[in-house]
């Protein structure tokens, strides 16, 4: 695709876009156009009766191209990216040792940047909307709610509403005030208001968040699932990701995190719980029965140690579920390929499964199941009338993709970022082959490496582990003496 035809997708007044072919949640078909007007899909339909209907809409012929959803991450934290290389072979609940003082050290400029540094990132691999689980950061949420409009991507925003002290490593809440800790009714002021300030946003849609459990009090599980129903959001929970965690809730409630969930009345269609890596049989009948959602993140569990979630189980019994990143890595077709292997590596290898739920699956939880999880399902996840059009224009002329059999999972097998020509939110072209269509990324990069710099200094930041370059070193430094071992 040429800078005219460039041009011709950022002008003025309904677009006429005519693909190769259009990804629609029953699989790809060929011999469709889409119209676009006003940030939506106005029509999706056979290329020739669209033309014909809508004359004044500026046309444009993709040949080579797919048009698609745009992917949605379902766990996020932005202003984490200046640390997401600190994280790699840590052991779990790393949360405690690197983000809660990372975050911690953030500014407003710092933990703006940083947050537009990984909305930036999402975009360039294919993800149209990202669930940001709160920050720690002791700024407004505001902040975060503007990069992630600066960027140009839509963003579901958690509020921080922990009110039980010492139990994750950041006590209180952070609202609006600029993240003054909270507790008890002033937790749920908080949530209202910020519930209330993003009311018609056209990109950022208000969420509540809760770290983990244990992090806040039973009233205010029950209050804020309670509030998020009532005003269509949903609450964002770390649940039963680390062994660690799941032992303390035996000890301490006798169950299990998501039994204790449920026991208080807090699971339910509004809470989207963050890896759910640990499920017993039972609690997978909890989700199902009550509708909870699960964010499935399998290269975070992978990064971490932890164990990988039954998505498959839960693809089986009806549960809800989208796929997140955890902010490991933005490409959302890597992404999709991890979530299946992961599936097999985990479960399919030892039963014999070769299917591992089929490309489809995977395009459609990390797509419209996302997009259901995250609470946004009326709006966004699909190509068609009346929904936001968030969507990818995919080179499907490449080596990887044009001798194509099985679509679907081409895409989950052999997809990439570097396919991604271009990434539509709300009608807007965002993103033009990797970079921003309307604002300078590379002056972003430049910045945010010299502010993570500054902030990695000044955080107390506790690793396991070397860097790489310093294990090989010392590694190199023991090659002497069992030299010297073997030769005796």
């Amino acid at each position: 695709m040429n800078q005219p035809e460039r041009e011709l997708l950022t002008g003025p007044g309904p677009l006429l876009l005519v693909p190769d072919a259009v990804l629609l949640p029953e699989g790809p078909v060929d011999g469709l156009a889409v119209v676009i007007d006003d940030g939506r899909f106005e029509a999706v339909g056979p290329a020739d009766e669209l033309e014909r209907t809508h004359p004044r809409s500026r046309a444009v012929r993709l040949p080579g191209r797919l048009l698609m959803p745009g992917f949605v991450d379902a766990h996020h934290h932005l202003t984490q990216s200046f640390g997401a290389a600190l994280a790699f072979g840590e052991p779990s609940e790393i949360f405690r040792r690197v983000w809660v003082p990372l975050e911690g050290a953030l500014d407003e400029e710092s933990a703006y940047t940083a947050a537009k540094l990984a909305a930036l990132e999402a975009l360039r691999g294919g993800f149209t909307t990202v669930a940001d689980a709160g920050t720690r950061a002791g700024v407004d949420v505001d902040v975060v709610a503007s990069a992630a409009r600066d960027a140009g991507i839509r963003c579901v925003l958690g509020l921080v509403c922990n009110d039980a002290d010492g139990t994750d490593g950041a006590d209180g809440a952070n609202g609006g005030d600029g993240g003054a800790t909270a507790a008890g009714p002033a937790v749920l002021r908080n949530a209202e208001k910020h519930l209330a300030r993003y009311a018609g946003d056209p990109l950022v849609h208000a969420s509540l968040a809760i770290s983990i459990p244990e992090a806040a009090t039973e009233r205010t599980l029950r209050a804020t699932a309670r509030l998020a129903a009532e005003s269509g959001a949903v609450v964002q929970i770390h649940v039963n990701e680390h062994l660690a965690g799941v032992e303390r809730s035996l000890l301490r409630h006798g169950l299990r995190p998501l039994e204790h969930l449920h026991r208080i009345g807090a699971l339910g269609p509004q809470l989207l719980a963050a890896h759910a890596a640990l499920l017993t049989p039972h609690e997978l009948t909890l989700l199902a029965d009550t509708g909870t959602a699960v964010s499935y993140n399998p290269v975070a569990s992978a990064w971490k140690g932890n164990a990988v979630a039954p998505a498959t189980a839960m693809a089986e019994r009806g549960i809800r579920f989208g796929l997140g990143t955890d902010g490991t890595r933005g490409d959302g077709f890597r992404l999709a390929e991890a979530a299946e292997f992961a599936q097999r590596l985990a479960y399919g290898l030892s039963t014999g499964d070769s299917s591992c739920g089929a490309g489809w699956t995977w395009l459609e939880t990390a797509t419209r199941g996302g997009a259901d999880a995250v609470g946004l399902g009326t709006r966004t996840g699909i190509i068609a009338p009346g929904l936001a059009a968030d969507f990818l224009l995919v080179d499907i002329g490449t080596p990887e993709l044009s001798l194509s059999w099985d679509l679907p999972w081409e895409l989950v097998r052999r997809g990439n970022r570097d396919q991604i020509t271009a990434v539509f939110v709300a009608g807007r072209l965002r993103v033009w082959h990797g970079r921003p269509a309307d604002w300078d990324g590379a002056a972003l990069v430049r910045r945010a490496a010299e502010l993570a710099r500054a902030t990695v200094r000044k955080a107390d930041i506790t690793r396991v582990h070397r860097t790489s370059t310093a294990a090989r070193a010392l590694h190199q430094s023991r090659e002497p003496a069992r030299e010297r071992r073997a030769a005796r």
